[in-house]
């Protein structure tokens, strides 16, 4: 006689054994997903307590954003110049390296100037990317931590972005607002009391949205590369990383 082999224990087992393994492999991973709002709260809780690395990030930036901001406004003022004739304050912009040039053209700043400001904002960015990687090397148990519990990639890189934005946001509105308030200064110096007729508001305010643009700008690119680097770590490496 021939052994039976679709025995009620047999075609039980076959029969849940395919629902088993489909259920295995379609187990979800547990993945670390906060809203925007906890991710921002993290962020600033961050600044906070790395305050003075943070600081000199915002210093670096606030030097740069100021120096284009006074040059800018320098600019604007030196077009109404021009524009409006006055031999005299001419005199004085062409005595201070200033170049006359076509009345479409709005840079009238010196040469010496915009190398200096193309400078000073390459060093921003050099001395922002230095400063984040340092603060990825500190921050080594946090991220692994992080990793552990199922942080994915986009969300380190998007804890140090919201950070760098926070540190753009600050440190280019008090330097635009401070290398205005130098440059109308200085406009005051050179060219007297009637300053005021060569001082264009829409223009500065303009500089003013365009100077806090390029200092967030700055700040997210600076970051980019050491987020990317935090991102990409892997737990374990990050967890020992102090040891």
């Amino acid at each position: 006689m021939n052994p039976v082999i679709n025995g009620p224990d047999t075609s039980l087992r076959l029969t849940f054994m395919p629902e088993i393994e489909h259920q295995k492999t379609e187990l979800p991973k547990k993945q670390v997903v906060l809203p925007l709002l906890k991710s921002i709260e993290i962020a600033i809780k961050s600044i906070k307590v790395r305050f003075f690395r943070s600081l000199i990030t915002t210093m670096s930036l606030i030097l740069a954003i100021s120096f284009y901001s006074y040059i800018k406004i320098n600019s604007n003022v030196a077009k109404e110049v021009f524009l409006s004739g006055d031999k005299p304050a001419i005199q004085k912009l062409l005595h201070l390296g200033y170049e006359p040039s076509d009345k479409s053209d709005s840079n009238h700043s010196n040469p010496k100037e915009r190398w200096i400001l193309f400078l000073s904002l390459l060093v921003c960015v050099v001395g922002i990317v230095n400063t984040q990687l340092m603060a990825v090397t500190e921050r080594f148990r946090e991220i692994g931590t992080m990793k552990c519990l199922g942080a994915l990639d986009r969300f380190i890189l998007k804890l140090f972005l919201i950070e760098a934005a926070f540190q753009g946001i600050l440190g280019a509105g008090i330097g635009a607002i401070s290398g205005a308030m130098m440059a109308i200064t200085a406009t005051f110096f050179r060219l007297g009391s009637h300053a005021f007729m060569f001082i264009n508001l829409p223009d500065i305010a303009l500089t003013l949205a365009t100077a806090i643009a390029l200092g967030c700008f700055l700040s997210i690119l600076g970051v980019l590369y050491p987020a990317l680097v935090a991102a990409k770590m892997q737990p374990v490496q990050a967890m020992r990383g102090k040891d």
